[in-house]
């Protein structure tokens, strides 16, 4: 006897029942798996947002933002980059050279001398260079010389705070005028070459790493 079309219906429909269920326990399964990639992704970055933290503070540290951030306001000064030539100089460090440069600008006792006589630090001394706010107060009032030295063009007043003005007077000169300047080639010394370019590159890692902390 031929099966009748209702009976052909009633085989057919066991299979169709199991697939359908099969189709809907794939996709909750897809949906599981969805959410515990979304989970563990979220816990992922949860957990490395401290190891974040932590290596940016060895690899680019900030220190005394508060007093960045009130020294440039008072300069007109860009606190990033006062920020970088402070990494560049002691890595936020207070430390005295070889050369006898104090605390986290590095400040020499001949430049501190010149800065105290022309800000009018009557009461200065050169212990006063170990103390944050006063030796960023000194580095950058010294920048700020340095600037309107040489009309705010920032590689000039950078180098010069690493070799002295005396000596980018002279570079200057020699390269036909502070138009004509070009760091990489009339700087003759290496280890300033170096100090210009590392600052103006660390001074965007400073702005894009902590504007909120500097105000940018």
């Amino acid at each position: 006897m031929q099966p009748t079309a209702t009976a052909s219906a009633q085989t057919r429909r066991p299979p169709q029942a199991a697939a359908r269920r099969a189709a809907r326990a794939r996709r909750r399964r897809l949906r599981l798996a969805v959410a515990v990639g979304t989970l563990g992704a979220l816990a992922l970055l949860v957990g490395l947002h401290p190891l974040k933290q932590a290596v940016q503070e060895v690899t680019l540290p900030l220190r005394h933002e508060d007093i960045i951030r009130q020294q440039a306001a008072r300069k007109n000064l860009d606190p990033a980059l006062v920020a970088s030539i402070i990494y560049q100089e002691s890595k936020f460090s207070d430390r005295t050279s070889v050369a006898g440069a104090r605390g986290l600008m590095q400040i020499t006792p001949d430049t501190a001398r010149f800065i105290a006589k022309q800000s009018g630090g009557i009461r200065f001394t050169l212990e006063d260079l170990g103390t944050p706010q006063i030796n960023i107060a000194y580095g950058t009032w010294y920048l700020r010389w340095l600037l309107d030295r040489y009309d705010d063009r920032q590689a000039l007043a950078i180098a010069a705070y690493n070799a002295g003005f005396g000596h980018v007077d002279d570079w200057v000169r020699r390269a036909g005028g502070p138009d004509a300047f070009d760091p990489k080639v009339d700087i003759p010394y290496p280890e300033t070459r170096g100090y210009v370019q590392q600052v103006l590159e660390r001074r965007k890692d400073y702005a894009r790493r902590y504007s909120r902390e500097l105000g940018l």
